[in-house]
């Protein structure tokens, strides 16, 4: 199976997809297979120690591929509860990256799982993580704002 481009929401301000933000990633996403992934090269806007990227970054890139992965899979609304990254080798600025999420096993209910990776253009994992998320109940929706909320609901019905 090639790769599936995903459609994602258009205009928002979210720092790692959305394209209304003129300092963010816009990162676009693809399903290969099982996993939800992500291509980008992060240039030195994105540096930490010299030539290396900034942990922060990586880590909103993990806590984004695990998030879209449950949006693309599952199709609920839900937050983030914790998340794990093991920072395996160094990320270096400049050089071509894949970002993959995968859904784990799920013990049912509000929670969800998923790991995450950060791999180099030589299939070289750099970083891993583990999240747990926590799907909203319905009585938290009101919560969401409207517009979101239909947007969301929306991008559901097309991917």
């Amino acid at each position: 199976m090639g790769k599936i481009e995903i459609k994602k929401l258009q205009g928002h301000n979210c720092f790692a997809c959305g394209t209304a933000n003129p300092i963010g990633l816009n990162l676009k996403f693809y399903r290969l297979g099982d996993a939800v992934c992500s291509d980008i090269i992060l240039g030195r806007s994105y540096e930490g120690l010299e030539n290396l990227v900034h942990g922060g970054i990586i880590s909103t890139l993990l806590d984004e591929i695990m998030s879209w992965t449950i949006i693309y899979f599952k199709k609920v609304f839900f937050v983030t509860r914790k998340m794990d990254v093991k920072y395996i080798k160094p990320v270096k600025v400049g050089i071509p990256l894949t970002v993959k999420g995968k859904l784990m096993d799920s013990s049912g209910g509000r929670k969800i799982e998923a790991r995450g990776e950060v791999l180099d253009d030589n299939g070289n994992l750099l970083v891993r993580s583990f999240g747990e998320f926590v799907v909203l109940p319905k009585e938290k929706l009101p919560f969401v704002p409207e517009g979101l909320k239909k947007d969301m609901l929306s991008l559901f019905e097309k991917i």
